[in-house]
């Protein structure tokens, strides 16, 4: 029997996280381990495999996890296979990331995962933006609030996780950062730049930017890019040119933004402007 499989890899250099999109018929792989952490979701069927002496069943919407060097096989249980997602992160991104966005997270603290096959939609919902901006390299500043808020997610139970208290909306910081925003729209800006401008760390920088102005710093800047792009698809500029000069990597990028903004591609919002159809 023919075993079908696909894989779609993709490596981010700035934070050395992996990710993998991939499909298996019949036997997927041996057992095994990764000096990395796991963590993923199933997409379409029955994902089963063995991480220590028990076997698991991963069904759609479901989110697996496994800690480096532990031990897993994988198996389809049909003719259909399975297919998921998954994120391969460096056991050295925690460790940086922790200490940088809780104040509070212990000395030489190692991550953990709560189980090995969770059943939670929102974590599953963060752990599939997470895979897809950095899969498809989005803007650097949404990479690192994907990860971010994936590591928030994963680490909301923690009992040394306290609730934020309440912070001064009117911190002459957030205005710096928000003025640089501005100044640097075009620039592939990150959240570690962002929060050198501001005099903090990352976590506090996101949080009271969002209580200041109503959204976090990367979705700020993605505004501020979008409605510069409408000004210039306005002018009769082609949807090539506006990406490059608004800071998108491609005309394909700005275009999945465009449409999920706007509900229509930057071409059919030029030819609405200016009549001119896009070449």
């Amino acid at each position: 029997m023919i075993n079908h499989y696909w894989v779609d890899i993709s490596r981010d250099n700035d934070t050395q996280v992996e990710t993998i999109r991939a499909h298996f018929e019949g036997h997927a792989y041996d057992a095994h381990w990764h000096d990395s952490y796991l963590i993923g979701v199933t997409e379409a069927g029955i994902q089963q495999f063995h991480s220590g002496k028990i076997k698991y069943r991963s069904t759609p919407g479901k989110v697996f996890a496994l800690e480096p060097g532990d031990v897993h096989d994988g198996d389809a249980i049909d003719r259909a296979g399975f297919t998921y997602r998954m994120l391969y992160i460096p056991p050295g991104l925690f460790h940086q990331a922790l200490p940088a966005i809780f104040d509070q997270a212990p000395d030489r603290f190692e991550m953990s995962f709560p189980a090995t096959l969770i059943d939670d939609r929102q974590l599953a919902t963060v752990t599939l933006a997470a895979f897809d901006a950095l899969h498809f390299q989005e803007l650097k500043i949404v990479r690192d609030y994907r990860i971010q808020q994936l590591i928030l997610s994963l680490t909301r139970r923690f009992p040394w996780r306290k609730k934020p208290g309440p912070e001064g909306h009117k911190t002459p910081a957030v205005h710096r950062v928000r003025d640089y925003l501005h100044d640097m729209m075009s620039e592939d800006i990150g959240l570690t730049e962002l929060a050198a401008v501001a005099g903090m760390d990352r976590f506090r920088l996101s949080r009271e930017f969002a209580a200041t102005f109503g959204l976090p710093p990367h979705a700020y800047l993605v505004q501020l890019r979008l409605a510069r792009s409408r000004r210039l698809l306005s002018l009769g500029v082609s949807p090539a040119d506006v990406a490059a000069l608004t800071g998108f990597a491609d005309q394909s990028h700005l275009g999945r933004w465009f449409r999920r903004a706007y509900q229509m591609t930057p071409a059919a919002y030029r030819q609405i402007c200016t009549n001119v159809p896009d070449r």
